[in-house]
């Protein structure tokens, strides 16, 4: 399932997540069925930009890739870039870390 929320697009990879802040710790935790979008936790509140700069660093940290917010700054549904990446080694690592 986790295929849904994962795409291609001119060499870099798309990947839908929906984000709860203000949790314990940086967790991906789920796949949501009904969205199609693979479930985070974070620590930050969502307050000038801190959510998003912990998403990026962390998911940087995790894939050793350049990470960026593709599309929902201001969303708790958003679209993460994965830089230079190929959506089988995404995918491999996503089901890895929701094991």
């Amino acid at each position: 399932m986790l295929e849904k929320a994962i795409s291609e697009k001119d060499g870099d990879v798309l990947v839908d997540i929906e984000v709860s802040p203000n949790s314990k710790n940086f967790e991906i935790s789920n796949f949501n069925d009904w969205r199609n979008r693979i479930e985070v936790r974070i620590k930050q509140i969502p307050q000038k930009g801190k959510a998003n700069k912990e998403i990026s660093k962390e998911f940087s940290k995790l894939f050793n890739r350049d990470v960026a917010i593709f599309k929902g700054e201001k969303s708790s549904q958003k679209t993460l870039i994965f830089k230079n990446s190929s959506k089988e080694d995404i995918l491999v690592k996503f089901q890895q870390l929701l094991k």
